[in-house]
């Protein structure tokens, strides 16, 4: 059996649950590395994977003996069989944070389960410890990212509109990687002050500010890098701005280790922001993996701690309504010691 669903079937039995109802495709792709359409139970002797007729050759061809996995096709699959799937067992889990109640509901008839139990993000949690093979994943996407965003800086030219420029990005991603992880960011001027913007017919002035974030995702597992940079000269209002968001986000980077409060990393950044007059208006990270935002986040609000192999972003940023925004951000990776950034463009003062 594979190691995520042996761990996964060591987890019920310490919780004492006799069988679980995996919906959320992207935990049944963690545990199987399917990408298709269906639901995967884990019951006292078998693990089932029931999926409908478009998706039976693909996995089949992506599953191995080792997976232990038994596919049905949905067609085949009777009233009775749903019933006997979890005869005998007392406690059923199921993804509360991902099904419906009417889903819910659904789950209780068809499956006659006793006793449906909330599973309180056990295979979230334990995706937020990357392996070896996840590390190599992501740390392509984020060369990847390196890559493109060398290449847009040679590509971009005063007069492009800003999805002209998102545009170029994602063709890059799409013939280099699996694609975009997020909607590609281009975002210039006042532009700029927009947390989420999104890219617009603006056109790139002789002189302007630029703020990029990208992403792409690499075997299903994801980049996340954010750069501002500018087009003829750093305006002189910018840098005190600039050069705050760099140091915060430097001392963060610094800071990131193995059992390092992620409420005292937030704080750090809030006080000295406010010292300075500007507010934090969302999270200085979060985790990174087959999603783009996944726990841990990395806010005040949030009364953990850094473990290693934790895959991570700092991305501090101070946005001044109607005028500009300034945000960096970086991929890293949690050690004992310190963090290993993933993501390693310039991200001084660039001008093009």
């Amino acid at each position: 059996m594979n190691p995520k669903m042996q761990w996964l079937r060591n987890k019920m039995a310490s919780l004492d649950l006799q069988g679980i109802i995996i919906s959320n495709p992207i935990n049944i792709k963690y545990l199987t590395g399917l990408d298709a359409e269906g639901v995967l139970l884990i019951t006292r002797k078998e693990n089932i994977y029931i999926t409908d007729g478009r998706y039976i050759e693909y996995v089949h061809s992506t599953l191995t003996l080792f997976d232990e996995i038994i596919v049905y096709d949905i067609k085949d699959v009777s009233i009775d069989d749903y019933e006997n799937f979890f005869m005998f067992c007392e406690n059923v889990g199921f993804e509360e944070n991902y099904v419906t109640y009417a889903k819910y509901k659904e789950l209780v008839r068809k499956y006659k389960i006793n006793n449906l139990v909330e599973t309180e993000y056990i295979i979230e949690k334990q995706r937020m410890i990357k392996d070896e093979e996840e590390l190599k994943n992501i740390k392509t996407a984020c060369e990847i990212t390196d890559d493109c965003f060398s290449y847009i800086l040679s590509y971009i030219k005063p007069g492009m509109t800003e999805k002209q420029i998102a545009n170029e990005i994602d063709e890059y991603y799409k013939q280099r990687s699996d694609g975009i992880s997020f909607d590609t960011i281009v975002a210039s001027g006042e532009n700029s002050a927009k947390p989420h913007a999104v890219p617009t017919d603006r056109k790139i002035g002789k002189e302007d500010i630029i703020t990029i974030d990208m992403g792409c995702k690499y075997n299903g597992y994801c980049s996340d890098m954010t750069r501002t940079f500018f087009v003829g000269r750093v305006p002189d209002e910018i840098k005190p701005v600039y050069d705050l968001v760099l140091k915060n986000q430097k001392q963060t980077l610094d800071e990131y280790k193995d059992g390092a409060s992620i409420r005292l990393l937030s704080k750090m950044v809030v006080n000295d922001f406010r010292m300075n007059n500007y507010d934090l208006i969302h999270s200085i990270g979060h985790g990174v993996g087959l999603e783009i935002h996944e726990p841990p986040f990395i806010n005040y609000k949030n009364d953990t701690t850094l473990k290693e192999n934790m895959v991570i972003t700092s991305e501090p940023g101070i946005y001044v309504t109607g005028k500009f925004g300034v945000r960096i951000e970086d991929t890293v990776q949690i050690t004992k010691s310190g963090c290993i950034t993933l993501t390693n463009s310039e991200k001084n003062y660039i001008v093009i």
